[in-house]
């Protein structure tokens, strides 16, 4: 129908919203209302059915509403000859200091960037859905079109009250909302009151404010208690389980049955025992090791069996499924099983029988792989072993299983070999250990040594990731859906940019081809073992790295150098490997298929959770080290430049990993920041820092509630 036959004529809905939109599209840059539309198009139908046309449009992205009934071309459809639908998307958001935010979808390759105004009031770690309204090359931007599920119903505010109701203002500036709390909702809170408040109600539109009810009055004067519970609740982690759940744990049966016991394979009468850190209550894996009659050895990895505890759909499963894992702040653990479970029943708890789910692996005197098993369990742990006096044992001190133990750390080295010829990456980030008084004040930071005992346990946990993760992609075609551990490769531009940063520091890295950018790192990793410079930029490579993820999706594990890889070794603390042992279990006895759009969606849940969980701990970590710096304001550290920005450079103090940073308004002369933030030189050329660079600074300043710690620079002869 061209413009012509229209004239006059009164269009069908249809052939209305037709006609609108190729209006819009001939005129991208016009502002049009219901009247102005009628003009152009010099039709017969009302005003009033243009404007339902207009709104149609609206609702499926095509256009948007400016003012006084005005409407616009969304930038998506300008340059289009015909109308086209604008797809919505789902994913995490990912909230900014500005209030605006990027979502990140698993079907876009680039976060969608959604302006502060456009945000529909969502809140950090919240899924929902998002509309793309413009491109600029590869960047995206748009607008939240609905919030799906909410990251967190908690928060931690101070509680102010009025005469007819209270409200809650948030700790966290992230949050762009109070809390309305109702006389009968405010407990024992009063006026000023530090509160961990629970959303009851949430508006249905974005202007308005949730409405609370308040959960616990907290200690104001216990800072440490409130930032670690801020930082729980404010990453979407609850600080305690709902009364249903503790109480459903505390029901559950003590002790197996006989016909339980009947169908599980015995493996009490061998030799088994965990080694865990000292202060350990969780003991998820154990390892048997026995020399069978023909002279091969069996080596056993014993994993708790929660999925028999832990029934799909139960309320423990639910809450279970929520947190997807525990959370490792510096002074606690935030469980994601109640402790009846975690500590007791799942746990595998020295001369104890103990329900596991176990991969038995049977190796030849020249230590190849012969046979491996899957199944039901039970086993009785004969020892505890921290891993400084396993370590111990193995370096010559009297201990139980002695022998097992060497026989176990022969194997390990021999199969850590073998991994890193096949492509596994030798990259091991420092962490950091605090010592902490009775107040939970830090007194003292240390690095955390890496013992062969740590290596041990990770090689055969590494070993049963890897054959279960093999075991399900063989097993039919096509490929029943599961869930995998993948890692991508890393990004190619951040390579390029670490490349150019270690050729400053005398290392020449290599990444044209995956296998070459493996066998740098590595390279690297060998070289900064007797240079502190290259020990200091090796961390650094992480910003190069893509995020492992969960997904039913098998794309490998970059890092590894895995085909396929998945987490079956910690149920206890990791939702995902509950997923993988339910379906493994099914899939032992015949083909078993769960739809893999519901498991894609488990698995992206899983994956930002397990995000905020790493963002928790290192909130944690920054948090005590602000707080150790700030009773040593005035000292003179070492420090190296890790990072700069146009304000000033970043400095990590040698001993304690505390950074701070020296800002450039407190030098002598001003710098520019290259664009690569790998230098900064003095406009006349005569003075340049560098990433990497040794500077001696003094501590001026600490702001414990920014978690920012300032530092001046000190000339040599001071």
């Amino acid at each position: 129908m061209t413009k012509r036959s229209i004239k006059g004529k009164k269009l069908p809905a249809k052939q209305l919203d037709y006609q609108v939109i190729k209006l819009f599209l001939r005129h991208p840059k016009k502002r049009l209302n219901a009247k102005q539309i009628l003009k152009k198009l010099k039709i017969n139908n009302s005003k009033p059915s243009v404007d339902e046309a207009l709104a149609r449009l609206a609702q499926k992205g095509k256009i948007s509403e400016i003012k006084d009934g005005k409407f616009k071309l969304n930038p998506l459809t300008e340059g289009t000859s015909e109308p086209r639908e604008v797809k919505r998307h789902q994913g995490y958001v990912d909230i900014t200091r500005t209030g605006a935010g990027y979502i990140i979808c698993e079907d876009l390759k680039s976060d969608v960037y959604v302006p502060a105004k456009k945000m529909l009031q969502a809140m950090d770690g919240d899924r929902v859905e998002v509309e793309v309204l413009k491109r600029f090359g590869p960047r995206l931007e748009g607008r939240i079109t609905r919030i799906i599920e909410r990251s967190t119903e908690q928060f931690i505010g101070d509680f102010q009250a009025s005469r007819n109701f209270g409200f809650v203002v948030p700790d966290n500036h992230k949050i762009p909302f109070d809390i309305y709390v109702y006389p009968d909702e405010q407990g024992e809170a009063i006026d000023g009151d530090k509160v961990l408040v629970k959303v009851l109600t949430w508006p249905e539109r974005a202007n308005k404010s949730p409405i609370g009810t308040i959960v616990k009055v907290l200690d104001k004067m216990d800072h440490h208690e409130v930032e670690m519970s801020s930082i729980l609740v404010n990453n979407g982690f609850d600080i305690g389980f709902p009364h249903g759940v503790e109480k459903s744990a505390s029901e559950l049966p003590r002790t197996p049955t006989e016909e339980e016991i009947a169908s599980r394979r015995d493996m009490r009468s061998v030799t088994t025992f965990t080694i865990d850190p000292a202060t350990a209550k969780d003991f998820d894996d154990a390892l048997s090791y026995q020399v069978l009659e023909n002279g091969d050895t069996e080596i056993g990895v014993h994993i708790a069996d929660v999925t028999h505890y832990v029934k799909e759909g139960s309320a423990i499963d639910k809450e279970a499924f929520k947190r997807s894992t525990s959370v490792y702040l510096v002074d606690r653990v935030a469980p994601m099983l109640p402790e009846v479970l975690s500590n007791e029943l799942c746990s595998l708890r020295p001369n104890e029988d103990s329900l596991t789910f176990s991969a038995i692996f049977n190796y030849d005197k020249s230590n190849t792989l012969k046979n491996v098993w899957f199944g039901k369990t039970i086993i009785h742990s004969d020892h505890r072993y921290a891993y400084e006096k396993a370590q111990a044992v193995i370096n010559g001190d009297v201990g139980p299983f002695r022998s097992e133990l060497l026989a176990l750390d022969r194997l390990a080295k021999i199969l850590r070999k073998r991994r890193f010829k096949g492509g596994s990456i030798a990259f091991e980030a420092p962490e950091v250990q605090f010592e902490l008084d009775e107040n939970n004040h830090p007194v003292a930071i240390h690095t955390k040594e890496r013992l062969d005992t740590h290596m041990l346990v990770e090689e055969f946990m590494l070993l049963a990731n890897k054959e279960v993760a093999k075991y399900m992609t063989k097993k039919a075609h096509p490929p029943i859906p599961f869930v995998y551990r993948v890692h991508d490769l890393p990004d190619d531009e951040k390579l390029a940019s670490y490349a150019l940063f270690l050729k400053e520091l005398g290392f020449q890295f290599l990444f044209d081809s995956p296998d070459q950018t493996r066998k740098s790192f590595n390279r690297l990793s060998e070289a900064a073992r007797d240079n502190e410079l290259l020990a200091f930029a090796e961390p650094f490579a992480v910003r190069t790295m893509s995020k492992a993820i969960y997904t039913t999706e098998n794309i490998g594990h970059f890092g590894l150098g895995f085909e396929n890889y998945t987490h079956f070794t910690s149920p206890i603390r990791r939702y995902a490997d509950v997923l993988v042992h339910r379906i493994l279990e099914k899939n032992l006895k015949e083909d078993y298929r769960v739809r893999q759009g519901e498991l894609e969606s488990k698995c992206q849940h899983v994956s930002n959770q397990e995000r905020k969980a790493q963002e928790a701990e290192r909130e944690s970590i920054k948090y005590k080290q602000v707080e150790y710096a700030a009773d040593r304001i005035g000292e003179i550290h070492e420090g190296i430049i890790s990072g700069m920005i146009d304000r000033g450079l970043f400095v990590e103090l040698k001993h304690s990993r505390v950074e701070g940073m020296v800002e450039f308004d407190g030098l002598p002369t001003s710098y520019i920041v290259s664009d690569n933030r790998m230098k900064a030189q003095s406009p006349n050329g005569g003075s340049i820092f560098k990433i990497g660079d040794r500077i001696k600074v003094r501590i001026r300043e600490v702001r414990i509630s920014d978690k920012e710690v300032d530092l001046e620079l000190i000339n040599d002869s001071e």
